[in-house]
């Protein structure tokens, strides 16, 4: 399509594709959405973006980066039949993180029909220089029927001025009240069970999450962090995320029909809608216990005891707004040696192929850390997610996104604990 063209497209659930080749020197780049009524959001909670990933209507969802070799996506997942009648357009827009769009070769925004991935439209890059945020398109309602549009309007102060043209009023992170002084009672060395307890005969109830995008009084917030390979880890510290709840999220989404390591044997993975990941974590504290936080053998953990981490209840949907979630108690930071978050398959699928997973770490102050794993090319069922170091009085966040193939006959918790020295005792255990 070419700047100001416009073409129908189908009252459906769509995939809006906003992609681009990276490489040294190249931005990131984010897509996100505003729902408009008179040119205007009605409140914050209609725009959609990397930290507001889903709207309260369940129309658009922010879905997350992919990068396959060099080409990386981020896109957002548009059903237009959702959309409520008083809304008029849908503005897609981008912006880039660490520089200018002249300096992110083949930009472009694809539509496509996400049932049939039947693409509906495509706006190629259009011709930026010095812009650091771009509205590429917008559906838009003409005589009961939704179009397409490509827009191409480019703006040079980034996200922030594009939100705030639309009506959304921006923050910058809250930072962390000052530390009331304290002596915290010496921690009891948790105890690793040799031989998990009964199952239990009911789960406990996953702590339910707040509504992903319910209108607020607190302006949103557009800082962030993404790890890279290139850029793997960052201090809590220098993020402002030093005390309070820290929420370590992990959403997926199923994608392809075929692995590529088992598309090249020829054999196909099976994915199931029963598909179970569970996160887990190994942690270490500084009195030399450690142990594991996990759903299977009901090992839970606590906030207001060692070790000060918390898994919340198993979720089998994957879905942005709840997803696997554990939480860190930051005020209880010094206890911590280290924290390694990993996450296996239990049922549902042979391995993490055919998965499209991203994790967000997200403390109580400061900005988010969020990260994509990469493409799993190998049978793997354990994935080792990040690890968390105490560096003198600061914690350090390092993105692993490293795929481990367990031995046969050897479990993923003993293969993550073998690839990282943990040194504990594993028995067989079942949620």
């Amino acid at each position: 399509m070419s700047k100001g063209s416009n073409t129908p497209v189908p009252t459906t659930a769509l995939r809006v594709e906003l992609g681009w080749r990276t490489g040294p020197g190249v931005p990131d780049v984010d897509a996100s959405a505003l729902l408009l009524v008179g040119g205007k959001v009605r409140s914050d909670a209609d725009f959609v973006f990397y930290n507001q990933p889903a709207h309260s209507s369940g129309a658009v969802r922010h879905e997350g980066k992919r990068d396959a070799g060099g080409r990386v996506t981020d896109s957002l997942l548009v059903d237009l039949a959702r959309v409520e009648p008083t809304i008029e357009t849908v503005i897609l827009a981008a912006s880039a993180d660490g520089g200018a769009f002249g300096q992110v070769p083949d930009l472009y925004i694809e539509v496509r029909e996400a049932a049939g991935n039947t693409v509906a439209a495509r706006f190629d890059n259009p011709g930026a220089t010095v812009e650091t945020a771009f509205v590429l398109g917008e559906f838009y309602r003409r005589q009961g029927a939704w179009k397409f549009r490509a827009v191409g309007q480019g703006y040079d102060s980034g996200l922030e001025g594009l939100a705030t043209d639309y009506g959304i009023s921006v923050d910058e992170p809250q930072q962390a009240p000052p530390a009331a002084p304290q002596t915290p009672a010496a921690p009891q060395a948790p105890a690793f069970p040799q031989a998990p307890p009964a199952p239990p005969t009911s789960r406990p109830a996953a702590t339910p999450p707040p509504p992903p995008t319910a209108p607020s009084a607190e302006p949103v917030r557009l800082t962030k962090v993404t790890l890279t390979k290139a850029a793997p880890s960052v201090s809590l510290t220098k993020q402002g995320g030093t005390s309070g709840a820290m929420r370590v999220n992990l959403n997926w989404e199923v994608r392809k029909q075929f692995s590529g390591w088992a598309r090249k044997l020829g054999r196909p993975v099976a994915m199931h809608d029963d598909l179970d990941l569970d996160l887990c974590c190994l942690y270490e504290l500084t009195d030399g216990s450690k142990g594991v936080v996990q759903a299977l053998g009901n090992a839970y953990g606590a906030l207001d005891r060692p070790p000060f981490i918390h898994l919340d209840g198993d979720d089998r949907t994957g879905a942005v707004a709840t997803g696997e979630n554990l939480t860190i108690n930051l005020d209880h930071k010094q206890y911590f040696r280290r924290v390694l978050v990993f996450v296996t398959i239990y049922e549902g699928a042979r391995s993490f192929a055919d998965l499209h997973a991203t994790v967000t770490l997200q403390p109580q102050y400061g900005a988010p850390i969020d990260f994509s794993l990469d493409e799993c090319m190998v049978p793997s069922t354990v994935c080792a997610l990040a690890l968390i170091t105490a560096e003198g009085n600061d914690l350090v966040v390092q993105r692993e996104a490293r795929y481990l193939v367990p031995e046969r006959g050897v479990s993923p918790q003993r293969t993550v604990d073998h690839a990282y020295g943990w040194g504990m005792n594993w028995t067989p255990g079942r949620k």
